[in-house]
């Protein structure tokens, strides 16, 4: 039986715990910095002011993420590096297309609840992963800084999926036009099937 390769003759590394809780915590540092830098153009762009009072808040939340990052990483005498986190540069890039393509409104409104719940349910599950591997190693900072994060994250989805149901949904439902016109005689469907079950009962 052939024998495993070392990490040295494979190329690959092989990180001990305190070095993945760094990992971790430089992708969301990366995470939270893009999108500290795109929130207030999303501000900017939503028509519901439910919605941007929330996107406002979340801007606020991830400065303060970034100040608690600095510090454990600080206290484990670690830089936030460079490398760009390319998974939330994804999501994004997608809420920075919505804002291009769709006109201000409800269906924009719409989309970028949808967009900014995907990147918080990211955002939550990367905060999670650091949490346990800082609290393996003995990092109350860290973990700290992870725990607080992970409530504020789901209180903020929680309230994305509330003002989703309760005003942004019902007010696009209730823009759609009730009858479309057909193009050809300019009569409506209803108007149509109408006179249609008139003629079948004679």
């Amino acid at each position: 039986m052939a024998k495993a390769k070392s990490s040295r003759q494979s190329g690959k590394q092989s990180p001990d715990c305190t070095e993945l809780a760094v990992l971790e915590l430089q992708e969301i540092y990366s995470a939270e910095t893009q999108l500290t830098r795109v929130l207030p153009r999303l501000a900017k762009a939503v028509e519901s002011t439910k919605l941007r009072q929330l996107v406002e808040e979340r801007q606020e939340e991830g400065e303060r993420i970034l100040k608690e990052l600095d510090a454990a990483l600080d206290e484990m005498e670690e830089s936030p590096g460079r490398k760009k986190n390319v998974a939330a540069e994804g999501l994004i890039n997608d809420a920075r297309e919505h804002v291009q393509e769709i006109q201000a409104g409800p269906a924009l409104d719409a989309v970028l609840i949808g967009a900014l719940q995907k990147t918080e349910h990211y955002c939550i599950a990367a905060w999670g992963t650091a949490r346990s591997l800082a609290q393996a190693v003995g990092q109350k900072t860290a973990v700290r800084a992870m725990e607080r994060a992970l409530k504020e994250g789901g209180r903020f989805d929680d309230k994305l999926t509330q003002l989703a149901e309760k005003e942004v949904t019902p007010a696009l439902v209730s823009e759609a036009p009730d009858e479309e016109q057909d193009e050809g005689d300019g009569q409506s469907r209803s108007q149509r099937k109408a006179g249609s079950q008139g003629r079948a009962s004679t």
